[in-house]
């Protein structure tokens, strides 16, 4: 299938950067599962467990949970709110959380105060555009976001260097820093020609089939910092 094939052009993308990749056994019964972004949030000696806006996707978490366990200390979103980690966009210790169909206030609160023995700061701001944060604003390094400013007011970032999405690619604003590179969709030329132009390295692959089901360069991974 494409949408494997692509897939494994991800798995390679994070290999040839030279990272690690562990791979979860696969949940035939939870197909969004492969957009494992959304179950957690791995910060510097911590991993936040959420709770998915969608209810079917919930028991994605069990999984992710018993991975990450093996590897850091785990700590939970309570089952009083809901958060995806495609709304958290984490730059250097600053933590964004988007207010969306998916994310709520009250889980924000619940990731500050879990996140702030680490050293982070939560800010909370409001995505009505998109369905992700991550969907309008992404980070190329601690100091460079990508930006669809016409999903995101360009303003809740004024302590960033901001790189504009061409206006021909509206959903090119989700890239993967993988440190060595910028993992970026190949659907998007005009975009990474932007990137580049920055003085940053990008490795584009083909994303165009998750895309259909509102994937995108982020979705299919967690970071792990490493110890």
């Amino acid at each position: 299938m494409r949408a494997e094939s692509q897939h494994r052009a991800y798995v390679a993308a994070l290999q040839n950067a030279e990272w690690e990749v562990i791979a979860l056994p696969e949940e035939p019964e939870l197909p969004d599962s492969v957009f494992v972004e959304d179950t957690a949030i791995v910060l510097d000696g911590l991993a936040i467990i959420t709770r998915p806006g969608a209810a079917p996707r919930r028991p994605e978490t069990k999984s992710v949970r018993e991975a990450l366990a093996r590897l850091l200390p785990v700590v939970s979103i309570s089952d009083s709110a809901q958060l995806d980690g495609g709304d958290v966009l984490v730059v250097g210790k600053k933590i964004f959380v988007g207010l969306s169909s998916r994310s709520t206030r009250s889980a924000a609160a619940e990731l500050a105060d879990l996140s702030k023995p680490q050293g982070y700061a939560v800010e909370a701001v409001a995505v009505e555009a998109c369905l992700h944060l991550k969907s309008a604003v992404t980070a190329i390094d601690n100091l460079t976001l990508l930006i669809n400013s016409r999903w995101i007011a360009p303003e809740l970032f004024g302590d960033y260097n901001l790189i504009e999405v061409h206006p021909d690619e509206p959903e090119g604003a989700n890239c993967v820093d993988l440190g060595s590179r910028i993992l970026h969709g190949a659907a998007y030329p005009k975009t990474r020609q932007r990137i580049e132009a920055a003085g940053f390295a990008v490795e584009a692959i083909p994303l165009d089939e998750l895309a259909k089901a509102e994937g995108a360069a982020t979705c299919c991974s967690l970071l792990i910092p490493e110890v």
